[in-house]
Order: structure tokens, then sequence, then C-alpha cells
């Protein structure tokens, strides 16, 4: 996976949906885990809203999609313009702008397991997968189907 997409993915993943865990809810995770990734934290309220955000626009159903208003600041140089972060959030903002303008954006998912919600980066060559992982929540979502198709229980 690309370093912008992992960033991001790691990012989004901060909530952890399963375990009802949200990194941000202590401010010393949340420094550690930007400190592990070189970056420097950026203030916990701040950090949600931009998560929340790109969460909601990749597709968790949980969040509704709002405008989201963050000034990113570029430097012009002689190979052309260039993004610039200055904190955790902005790097992951500057990374998630990188995959848009490669057409990549559209390859960070969430997983549809009501359950998981995990965020996810479709390596597919036909960008198709649907579910994080296909041994847990795609097994899982077969055999809930199955059950109802045996069952006699249509949703």
């Amino acid at each position: 996976m690309h370093t912008d997409a992992t960033l991001v993915v790691d990012f989004l993943n901060t909530v952890d949906i399963e375990r009802g865990e949200d990194l941000l809810d202590d401010p010393e995770q949340w420094q550690r885990w930007s400190t592990a990734r070189g970056l420097v934290p950026h203030n916990t309220a701040d950090a949600r809203a931009i998560r929340d955000g790109l969460r909601a626009a990749v597709g968790d159903p949980r969040l509704a999609e709002e405008p989201l208003e963050v000034p990113l600041t570029f430097a012009l140089g002689s190979d052309g313009p260039r993004l610039l972060s200055t904190n955790a959030a902005s790097a992951v903002l500057v990374a998630a702008t990188r995959l848009a303008i490669r057409g990549d954006w559209v390859r960070l998912k969430i997983c549809p397991a009501d359950d998981c919600l995990e965020a996810f980066y479709d390596e597919s060559r036909n960008r198709s997968r649907t579910w994080c992982s296909m041994r847990v929540c795609g097994n899982r979502e077969k055999a809930r189907t199955w059950r109802a198709r045996a069952t006699g229980v249509h949703n």
C-alpha cells in the first residue's frame, strides 16, 4: 500500500467501532500515534473533526457528510507546488489530497459490517473489494446470508 494510503487508513482507524475505543479520547495515545509516524500531534478536537469528516466522505454510515474547511499551506518551488503539513492532522489531509489527485481516493473504503466499519484501501485491480477482510467480515456476512436463506428468513 502506498505511504499516503497507509497514513490515511491508519488515521481513519484511530476509532475502533468493534471495541468501542477511540484513540483520540486519550491525548497521550494521540501523542504516541503521531510521534510514531514522525508527526506533531494536533489538538484532538480538530483531529476528531477531520477524521470524522474523512470517514464520512469515504462512506462511514454513522456519520453525515458535512463541509470541512481546513486551511492548508503550500510551497512553490522549481519542482512545482507542494502541500505542506504542520501537524499530524494536516499531514493526513495532504496525503488524502494526493490520493484524490492521483485518482486513488475511490480506493479508500469503509467495511460495511455494522460491527466493524474499519477503513481499508482497496488494492484490487478493478476496485471491487467490499470487506476489510474476506476471512472475517466477508465470511461472517456470507454465513449470515446463508443462514437466512436456509431458514427462509429474508431481510
